[in-house]
This record gives structure tokens, C-alpha cells and sequence, in this order.
């Protein structure tokens, strides 16, 4: 190598490593610009919705009142839908995933259907809300019902837990699945004890982030007749319902300002919520690095 190559390779390599330190300053920053717009968001609802935040707050029912407004009926809520939407999802998306990974053969059929669920995974919710509302309300009869708006809830979040839980059984090694045969064990032995233990992480990480969506979304729910009104805790799956975002929504829209301070009160409870869902995943997930 004469001297004119090797000083042009000095100068490549200088101009590489600018370049390196200035996406790093790059990447910093905007994490540094995100963290602090996310701060600053919190700062705002926790400063406006703190002082409402109090057992009778979580015990009592929505009022005309701010002073004497609850989440009782939308938090109660929440959580009964999400107990149709967690196993109702978690069974179709994970079996629906194994199925195409380990069962079905590798067909333009095939291909075919994965790319449409790929695709409904990044449709907007609306569209799942008058999906439910033409098949659960009207199709099957179910009305404005707390059934209905879970199924409709399952249907938006099935796609994401399908295309997430075929990335993590993906990812399992394929010698473990070879032991597995070599000792004569199964195909469904092999997938019930070697690969979904092995990939349950990943499965967790895409169900929690799924399900953490649904807690969030409010648009499908107004589309199938959600409730922003009710004295009563829904029991029977047929009942009428609200849900947190939906009742959020409704006291943001009125004019009074002491309903948006009990409305940021709301927020906060339901970030609450979704940050012990996430903890409870990551739990779960972090037991589950140890052993494999």
C-alpha cells in the first residue's frame, strides 16, 4: 500500500467515525426530546388530577358533579372486558400462530393469509368497531352489550398477537426441536414442552403490548353503542357498559374545567392499570429468560 492510498484510508476512516459520533448525538437526543415530552405529559396530568384521586373517587359512580364524579362503573368495566378479551384473544392469536408455524404447509394459501393478517394489523381501529358492530350487534344479536364490545376488542388485537407470537416461535432454535424428535417425543410433545416454554417471552411481550392497546382504544367501543353513563357495575355479559377511555372522553368534552382535572384523575388511574399489566408480564417474562 503506497502512502497516497493510506492516507485516503485515514480519511475515511476520520470521516466514518464523525459520522458515527454524530448519529449517536442523533440517537440522544431524540431519546433525551422523548423521555422529556413524556415527563412533562405526566407532570401536566398528574399536577391537574392528583387532588381528585381518593377512595371515593375509584368507589363512586360518573356524577353531574365533579366533587362527587367516579370511575367506579368505567373502571369495573375495563376490567370485565378485558376478561373476555385476554383469554378470547391470547387462545385464537397463539393458537392461530402455532397452527401457521408448525402445522400448516407452506402454500400460497398460506402465504396468502399471512400477508391479510399482517395487514389487519396495522388497520385502524374504527374499522374493527363497525366490523363488530355489523357482525356481534347486528349479525348475532348481542346488542350493545359488554360480550359484544370484547369480541370486537378481541378481533382488533388477534392480528398483533398473531404476528408477534409467530416472531418468537421463529426464533426458537431449531437443534432444541431436533433433541426433541431424537428422544421421541411428539410434535405437539416438542411444541408443549421445548417450544412454547422457549418462546412464551416473546409471546408475553406481543400479548401485553396487544392487550395494553385494547385497555387504551375507546373509538371501536363508541362505534358498537359503548356507554359514557351508567349507575351500575356491569355483572351479565349482555348488560350495557363504559370503560375507562370512554369515560375520560366524555368528561374532557365538557366545558366545565374542574371535569378535565377528574378526567386527568381518570388517566392516571388507568396508567396505573397498564403499568401493573406490564409489570405482571414482565414477571412472568423475565422467570421464563431464566430458565431458557
Amino acid at each position: 500500500m503506497n502512502m497516497l492510498d493510506h492516507k485516503a484510508m485515514q480519511k475515511r476512516m476520520k470521516r466514518r467515525f464523525r459520522i458515527d459520533v454524530l448519529q449517536r448525538l442523533l440517537f440522544v437526543l431524540a431519546t433525551v426530546a422523548s423521555l422529556l415530552i413524556l415527563l412533562l405529559l405526566i407532570y401536566q396530568i398528574v399536577k391537574q388530577g392528583i387532588s381528585y384521586i381518593d377512595f371515593g373517587f375509584v368507589t363512586h359512580f360518573s356524577s353531574r358533579r365533579p366533587e362527587d364524579a367516579g370511575i367506579a362503573a368505567a373502571l369495573w368495566g375495563t376490567i370485565a372486558l378485558m376478561s373476555i378479551v385476554t383469554p378470547v384473544s391470547l387462545l385464537l392469536g397463539v393458537g392461530t400462530a402455532l397452527y401457521l408455524e408448525e402445522y400448516a404447509p407452506r402454500t400460497a394459501f398460506t402465504r396468502f393469509v399471512e400477508l391479510n393478517i399482517h395487514t389487519l394489523a396495522g388497520v385502524p381501529s374504527i374499522v374493527f368497531g363497525l366490523l363488530g358492530l355489523t357482525v356481534f350487534v347486528y349479525g348475532m344479536g348481542l346488542g350493545q352489550s359488554l360480550l359484544a364490545g370484547g369480541l370486537t376488542m378481541s378481533l382488533l388485537v388477534l392480528p398483533t398477537i398473531v404476528v408477534a407470537s409467530q416472531e418468537a416461535l421463529r426464533s426458537v432454535s431449531r437443534s432444541l426441536q431436533e433433541a426433541s424428535y431424537a428422544l421421541g417425543a411428539t410434535k405437539w410433545r416438542t411444541l408443549r414442552s421445548v417450544v412454547i416454554p422457549a418462546a412464551f417471552p416473546g409471546i408475553l411481550t406481543g400479548c401485553i403490548l396487544s392487550l395494553s392497546r385494547a385497555v387504551g382504544e375507546a373509538a371501536p367501543l363508541l362505534v358498537i353503542g359503548a356507554l359514557a353513563f351508567i349507575h351500575y357495575i356491569p355483572v351479565n355479559p349482555l348488560e350495557g357498559f363504559t370503560v375507562l377511555p370512554i369515560q375520560i372522553f366524555n368528561w374532557m368534552s365538557r366545558p366545565q374545567e374542574e371535569f378535565h382535572s377528574v378526567a386527568a384523575a381518570g388517566i392516571l388511574v388507568l396508567l396505573a392499570l397498564l403499568l401493573a399489566m406490564n409489570a405482571i408480564a414482565v414477571l412472568l417474562r423475565n422467570r421464563k429468560q431464566k430458565r431458557y
